[in-house]
């Protein structure tokens, strides 16, 4: 049985709207793929929307780091692509994906960044992201990672962190191994509204800064929050 290209890896907790909306975008594509929804112990329907889906759920224990490592265990294609739930890639992501896999095939990528939404605000938000990358190739797990199963082992994959790990795992990547996928990942704002943006964002960047200087994710955990 030839083995499926793409593996996505979806972790899920209590986001049954969210990766509805996520899965919905992923459905019928023209490429071969599997979904997998690994859930971490949701309260809600989210399993049950993604077994809907024909998505491959799995359980695991709470925490992204936990649940990427789980569904990249279970995955068999060999290019793995994590998105998070609340995550809604650009209708020309088909394209985008394998435009960048025969171009990259020893590089992982990340998708632009946009909040769902067509605020001033969201516009001049997803300029400062695109700047970020620009300058530092520094991608959020927000923007999705698309990885070849190669290079994800190659680096060690996820580690089991309560936080912060796609930080972890693109510091070890490096810049010379990130590449811009050209198409949009969509991310809800429900974070950035609640807490105003300029506040999430100023403690975001605390975060990262302390998490450079050694402090563990374990103790920042508690400041995102």
């Amino acid at each position: 049985m030839m083995l499926p290209m793409l593996s996505i890896i979806i972790p899920t907790l209590n986001a049954g709207q969210s990766l509805t909306n996520c899965l919905n975008r992923l459905d019928s594509c023209d490429i071969e793929t599997e979904v997998i929804v690994v859930d971490g112990g949701s309260s809600d329907d989210s399993s049950a929307r993604a077994r809907n889906f024909g998505a491959h759920v799995v359980t695991s224990d709470s925490g992204r780091g936990r649940q990427m490592i789980a569904g990249a265990e279970h995955a068999t294609g060999n290019w793995l692509l994590f998105l998070h739930a609340d995550t809604l890639l650009g209708e020309t992501w088909e394209r985008a994906v394998t435009d960048f896999q025969n171009r990259w095939p020893d590089r992982a990528g990340y998708f632009d960044f946009a909040f769902q939404g067509t605020s001033f605000r969201n516009k001049i938000w997803a300029r400062g992201v695109a700047l970020r990358c620009a300058l530092f190739k520094f991608p959020y797990g927000d923007q999705g990672l698309l990885i070849p199963r190669t290079l994800y082992d190659q680096v060690g994959g996820f580690r089991a962190l309560p936080f912060l790990e796609d930080v972890d795992l693109v510091r070890r990547l490096g810049r010379r191994r990130l590449i811009r996928i050209y198409c949009t990942a969509f991310t809800a704002a429900d974070r950035f509204e609640r807490d105003g943006y300029f506040r999430r964002s100023a403690k975001n960047l605390i975060i990262v800064l302390l998490h450079a200087c050694g402090v563990s994710p374990a103790k920042l955990v508690k400041l995102y929050r």
